[in-house]
């Protein structure tokens, strides 16, 4: 009998010091993360990756798993999140991945519905949320079968077969949807798709407007409504140079412009007139337009090597990409092309982007062109005396000056070769011979070359538009090649360039 009492006087006081332990163990686990060493696991604190898409929304990734577990709206109001509040309070299918706790719920709930462990036995917050009781193990008796203390030996039980667990790499790879039409306006079939232009008529795309082309992009600090009103001013036929949604000396030179061109100040500020604008010179600043198997096929080159020497070796100097193609078709810069699409794949036929809409090339016959050097502009007038087009130049360099004085147009060139000639013109790099510079859009001269009566001088296209009237160039006048192929078109040989300084 004094056995029995002291074996259940030993049973009560370890089930008493276990459960004094409890919340020793639970304050303990908070504490482990500052004081290593004490033997408690560290407390997890960031158990979710969290990155931000390009719509400024919260993805919340199971880095275990590679499952997206939520997206969250780039902004949320007071009311949004006491609802989210109020939801977890009501114990629905909402978590705070933040907390702790409701990371530890997920997870639960998660395995219950992959099968990876039963469902509880009550649908209520107080079971599925309640803690785990440790494990207690049982001191060593040698009277375990004693009736008295212990009943009845346990009888073993056959337990029914169940299918195994899911390997923990259910999760498959695949895209975000994009989001709701609130929060970032998607093109649809409302919206008109860019004219894929025939050879030779790649101004002409002329779409209908989307319902909205104002809508902020989540890139650098270029800004969609100043691209906006730079397509404006290159209808206009005040060409801010490569259309990149940033203001610079460029834009405030066509800005002024526009007043020369159009009689009226461009509206910078005002959203609605420049909308207004843009409805009446050919529709929306921003269209949609499908990537062609053509656009896709190229041909491009690798790189566009620096020497001159490698230059002549190959067929013909192309674009290096479908992206730098077809931003220059659009007259954009190519990183403002591809912020504007992140997810878009350049090379895949049946892709569609949002490219800027240009319009139609000014067709004005042109007399007489001045290229002003302190100003890195060219302007182009008719017969009249008016004013046609403006656009940005670079002119010379104070170590290879451009010419002085007044000259004309002797000849017109489209894809032309380039001449190097070191006795004559500058030398680059270590070339001493004559070469023959191939054609295309990347080579020294671009895609165009407007011959002076002075010889060697001359106006031309250039492989870098982003540079235009930001650098120096030995001695000519160099355009963007968008804006030398317009002007190629309007211009003849007789027509006068008057050099300002």
């Amino acid at each position: 009998m004094t056995r029995t009492l002291a074996a259940a006087l030993v049973s009560l006081l370890a089930a008493s010091a276990a459960a004094a332990a409890q919340p020793l163990a639970g304050a303990a686990s908070g504490l482990a993360g500052q004081a290593p060493g004490l033997g408690f696991e560290p407390v997890q604190l960031r158990e979710f990756d969290v990155y931000i898409d390009q719509y400024g929304r919260e993805i919340v990734v199971d880095p275990y798993t590679g499952e997206v577990v939520e997206i969250r709206p780039p902004r949320r109001s007071r009311e949004e999140q006491r609802r989210a509040e109020r939801s977890r309070e009501l114990d629905r299918r909402v978590y705070d991945f933040t907390d702790p706790a409701d990371r530890a719920r997920y997870r639960r709930d998660r395995d219950v519905e992959l099968g990876r462990r039963e469902p509880p036995r009550y649908d209520d917050r107080t079971f599925r949320d309640r803690p785990v009781e440790p494990y207690r193990i049982e001191p060593y008796r040698d009277d375990f079968y004693d009736d008295d203390v212990y009943g009845d030996p346990p009888v073993a039980r056959e337990e029914p077969y169940r299918e195994p667990p899911p390997a923990r790499d259910t999760v498959r790879r695949a895209p975000l949807a994009p989001p709701e039409p609130d929060e970032r306006p998607a093109l649809d079939d409302e919206e008109a798709i860019a004219a894929v232009p025939e050879p030779g008529e790649e101004e002409a795309v002329t779409p209908r407007a989307p319902r909205d082309s104002f809508v902020e992009p989540a890139f650098g600090d270029a800004r969609q409504d100043v691209a906006a009103f730079q397509v404006l001013l290159d209808r206009a036929g005040a060409s801010p140079g490569v259309i990149d949604g940033r203001i610079g000396s460029n834009v405030n030179k066509a800005i002024d412009a526009y007043k020369a061109l159009t009689g009226q100040t461009l509206r910078t500020y005002d959203k609605e007139w420049i909308e207004a604008q843009l409805a009446a010179t050919g529709g929306p600043a921003f269209v949609g337009y499908e990537i062609t198997a053509a656009d896709a096929a190229g041909p491009y080159i690798a790189s566009v090597p620096s020497d001159y020497g490698d230059k002549a070796r190959l067929e013909r100097l192309s674009f290096t990409s479908t992206s730098e193609m077809l931003a220059e078709r659009f007259h954009m810069d190519e990183d403002f092309l591809k912020a504007l699409n992140p997810q878009a794949n350049f090379n895949r036929p049946g892709t569609i982007i949002r490219v800027a809409n240009p319009g139609k090339p000014i067709d004005k016959p042109v007399a007489r062109i001045v290229a002003d050097k302190g100003m890195k502009q060219v302007r182009a007038y008719d017969e009249s005396g008016d004013l046609v087009a403006v656009y940005p130049a670079t002119i010379g360099s104070q170590s290879t000056p451009s010419p002085t004085g007044t000259h004309t147009v002797e000849r017109i060139a489209f894809d032309p070769e380039y001449t190097y000639n070191p006795k004559i013109n500058f030398k680059q790099g270590d070339n001493d011979e004559i070469l023959t510079i191939p054609p295309g859009p990347n080579g020294p001269v671009g895609s165009i070359w407007i011959a002076l009566s002075k010889p060697t001088y001359g106006i031309h296209g250039t492989p870098d538009p982003d540079k235009i009237g930001k650098t120096y160039s030995n001695g000519c006048v160099r355009l963007t090649n968008w804006d030398a192929q317009e002007l190629a078109k309007i211009v003849k040989p007789g027509v006068t360039v008057a050099f300002a300084e």
